[in-house]
This record gives C-alpha cells, structure tokens and sequence, in this order.
C-alpha cells in the first residue's frame, strides 16, 4: 500500500476542480454531437449567383483566346518581299516560298493576289487569310487604265521598245527616287542624307552601303540611275588633313584616322591610295571608291 501513496495523491481533487472537471467533459460531450448534427455546407447555398458568375467568367476568357489569336498578323506588306521566315509564318511552304523566290530573282513583281496565287500555286484558303495583308503599290490599283493603251500599241512595242533616261542620281529629287518600285520616304530621304554627307556620290556600287535598300531595288536604281562625279567634289588632302577632318569622313572611323595621322608622320606623305592599303584596317575593297574622295 505504501507504494501507491504517492499515485493516490494525483487523483484527490477538491470541490471545486471536481466541478471543472465534470463541466470540461459536458463541453466534450456537447462539440460532438454539434459535428455529427450539424450541416456545415450551408454556407455553399448562401450563394445561388455563384454559377451564373461562373458561366460569365468562362466566356470572357474564351473572348481574351480570340482576340489573342487575331493579333498574330495585323500588318501589311508587299509581297514582293517576303523572306523565308516571313513565308514560313505566314504557313507557306517550302517550294511555295522557293517559287516566289525564283521568280523574283528574274526581276519581276506580282502586282495582285492572283498573280501571287499564280506565280507560288498556294491554296485557295490560304490565299483567303493572308491576302487580305498584301500591300501593294498605288499604281498597281490602275493598272486596268493602261490596258486599252497597251492594246493600241502593241505593234510598236514589237519592233521599238521605249528608251529610258538614265538620270544623274547627284541631280535627283526625292519626287524622282520616289518613282523607284521599292523605294518610299523614308528610303529616299536616306538616299540623299547620305549625298550630302559625302559631298555626292562617285559609283553606283555606293547604294551597296545604304541601309535598307534591297538587291532588288538597287538593281531598280542602277536601270534608272547614273553617276556623273560633281566638278565641284570637295576632295580630303590626305597629306594636310588633321584627325578630326579625317574621323569625320564616313569611309574612316576614328581609329582609322589615328593610324594614317601615325603613318603619315613616320614614314612621310603618301603618293597613292596603294601607300594608304598598307595600313592595318584599311576597307581594301573600297580604295577605288575612297581614292576618288581623297587629294595626293
């Protein structure tokens, strides 16, 4: 019996924690039969608008899909100029792309979307989504006024074909470089900042170095164009010319102008654009060009 003493002390409680006891197991007693009684869920059925919100919900994002989806082309372009990337997005095939592709290189344009049609063989529903985006030249539109004319001489045609002027590209307006298929503002704007630059252009081969302008079109220009060097072409003395004068030509980068001001002054002036080839980053492949900028 002694060894129970101390365990028998642990369960003698007084009145009153005999009352909390009793109470703590009522309250016990009490939360279970509210869980097994009581509907919990209730709250779901305090919102009946719930599944119209819903319904509303999914066809506001069925809309965000469509209008996501139509803006993957919203742009228009000349068809004349479509790479293989562009092609390929487009949903063209390959030999689609590579027909398109070889007739451009005979220097001819499509100038509707039948003759696109035509010259590629796309298909029907194809022709129907992207033809919509061709872009093409304002001329074009009229093109059915000049038929009747053609008609009228055509046996002229057939013996005497019509002679082109061959303008001085250093003359030339922006109203005349307009004229030239592919080229628009912008382009012709380049064009002549370019010839102010330089002073005036010495070679068609120039147009190369401008950017923006497709083999395409400066074969256009070189059809249309000719250079007739300035008289009055301010020309650089290579022998004088310090290195600000030198930077500032558009042939030569300031490490460049660096390299002949050092060349120059360590092995003398130079007699010809040979002497100047032998410095180290000099455009070799335009000396001919630069040499007529330059003064010996």
């Amino acid at each position: 019996m002694r060894n129970y003493r101390p365990l028998k002390s642990y369960f003698q409680f007084t009145q009153q924690q005999r009352t909390g006891i009793i109470g703590l197991f009522i309250i016990i007693i009490a939360l279970e039969v509210l869980y097994f009684t009581v509907d919990f869920n209730l709250a779901e059925q305090s919102f009946p608008e719930k599944e119209q919100w819903m319904a509303y919900q999914s066809k506001i994002d069925s809309l965000k899909e469509i209008k996501n989806e139509r803006k993957v082309m919203q742009y228009s372009f000349n068809p004349n100029f479509i790479s293989d990337y562009k092609g390929y997005k487009l949903g063209m095939s390959v030999l689609e792309i590579d027909r398109l592709i070889a007739f451009r290189k005979e220097n001819k344009y499509v100038n509707s979307a039948e003759e696109f049609q035509e010259v590629t063989k796309i298909s029907d529903s194809l022709l129907k989504v992207i033809s919509p985006l061709f872009k093409f030249p304002d001329w074009t539109r009229n093109k059915s006024n000049f038929k009747v004319e053609k008609k009228e001489y055509v046996q002229k045609t057939d013996f005497k074909k019509e002679k082109i002027i061959m303008l001085d590209l250093n003359q030339a307006s922006q109203e005349d470089l307009i004229k030239i298929y592919g080229i628009g503002e912008a382009l012709s704007l380049r064009i002549l900042k370019q010839k102010e630059i330089l002073g005036g252009f010495v070679s068609m081969e120039q147009m190369n170095d401008i950017w923006g302008l497709s083999p395409e079109v400066i074969n256009e220009l070189n059809s249309h164009f000719k250079i007739v060097i300035p008289k009055d072409l301010k020309k650089i003395a290579i022998n004088d010319a310090s290195l600000k004068e030198l930077s500032q030509f558009p042939y030569f980068k300031y490490a460049l102008a660096k390299q002949i001001i050092t060349y120059r002054s360590m092995n003398g002036n130079f007699n010809n654009i040979e002497d100047l080839t032998k410095i180290k980053d000099f455009p070799v492949e335009k000396a001919k060009i630069i040499s007529l900028y330059l003064e010996f």
